[in-house]
Order: structure tokens, then C-alpha cells, then sequence
């Protein structure tokens, strides 16, 4: 049956992060929801360059977009068969962290990078997982406000409470500034 060769993740839109609504494909291959992908143009219309999100394949002239038929009925036909789109659960609530890179609603953010200085979903944060490039960021688990967790000057967590002082400062800071302070971890 199709639904076992298929995951939900190869029908969804890239910008959005649910099922292909409308479902069309540009230039460069990639599918996008019509509206998501419009949505996008939009914004950039008054450049005269537009690009795909995902591979940045640039575009001069706006290409048209046509309805994609073949995948529409095939994500219809997934539905029908049992995939369907995120439980609501994964979605960010008042009291969640949201993803810093979802457009549209929200996901729920799993991690935040202390080097991005950003929070992403399960899906968002995959290239801190595999891109070289991301090997020496720091995830940690979902926070807001990330600028006000960071020490200002050494740029590490603010993970000890400095009584002297009554604030927090990160660990270098008990080596150095509030060296002879009385902290939680004396």
C-alpha cells in the first residue's frame, strides 16, 4: 500500500510544514503549497529576482505556477489512505517556544542554537544534525528570549546564580569576575 512507502515529510511544504494545498512545482523541481509559494514571491516582487527556499535557484521572469494534478491527486489519495497532516500537539501553544523558521503557524521548537541565537522544530533543527557546517553550535533545549540567556561578554549560557550579586553569570564568569563570590556551585 502506498502510505508505507510514503512518509508525510515527502508531501509537505516546505515554507508551511503541512500537506501540499494546491500543490505546484517550480522551475527548479521543488513543490510548494500555491499560496505559500506566492506568499513568498510577493515579498520579493519589488526585486525582479525571485528564488526557491530550499535550493535558492534563482528565477528572472516570476515563473508561472500551474497546479502540479499528478501530486495534488496523489496527497489526496494519501489522505484518504490514512496520512494525515501534524497532530495539533505539535503545534506551538501560548506557553511553548514557536520555531524561529516556521512561516504561517507555528511548530513547536525541540531545541535552540546559543550560536544562531534561534529555536527550531524537529524539522528545522535537522541541519544542525547534519551539516557540517553546524557541528560546533550549541543546541540546547527549547528557550526563549536567547539573547537575554547568553552572558554578554564570554557569550556561554547563564547557568549559575551569582548570590553576591543576585544574578546570573555563565560559567567562565565564576572563574574570572565573581571568582571569590558566593555562587551555587561553591
Amino acid at each position: 500500500m502506498a502510505s508505507n512507502l510514503w512518509s508525510e515529510d515527502q508531501f509537505s511544504c516546505p515554507v508551511c510544514l503541512e500537506l501540499l494545498k494546491d500543490p505546484v512545482t517550480i522551475p527548479c523541481g521543488h513543490s510548494y503549497c500555491m499560496g505559500c509559494i506566492k506568499n513568498c514571491w510577493d515579498h520579493t516582487d519589488h526585486t525582479g529576482v525571485y528564488s526557491c527556499p530550499q535550493c535558492r535557484k534563482t528565477f528572472i521572469p516570476r515563473p508561472d505556477l500551474r497546479r502540479n494534478t499528478m501530486l495534488a491527486e496523489v496527497v489526496e489519495e494519501l489522505k484518504k489512505t490514512g496520512l494525515n497532516p501534524p497532530p495539533a500537539q505539535s503545534y506551538a501553544g501560548p506557553e511553548d517556544v514557536p520555531c524561529d523558521f516556521c512561516t504561517g503557524r507555528k511548530f513547536k521548537a525541540v531545541k535552540s542554537c546559543l550560536t544562531c541565537l534561534a529555536s527550531y522544530c524537529e524539522t528545522h533543527v535537522k541541519p544542525h544534525y547534519e551539516g557540517a557546517a553546524f557541528k560546533r553550535h550549541k543546541l540546547v533545549n527549547a528557550t526563549g528570549n536567547l539573547e537575554q540567556k547568553l552572558c554578554a561578554e564570554h557569550q556561554k549560557v547563564l547557568e549559575v546564580f551569582c548570590r553576591t550579586d543576585q544574578m546570573f553569570i555563565c560559567l567562565l564568569c565564576t572563574h574570572k569576575e565573581h571568582k571569590s563570590h558566593d555562587t551555587d556551585l561553591s
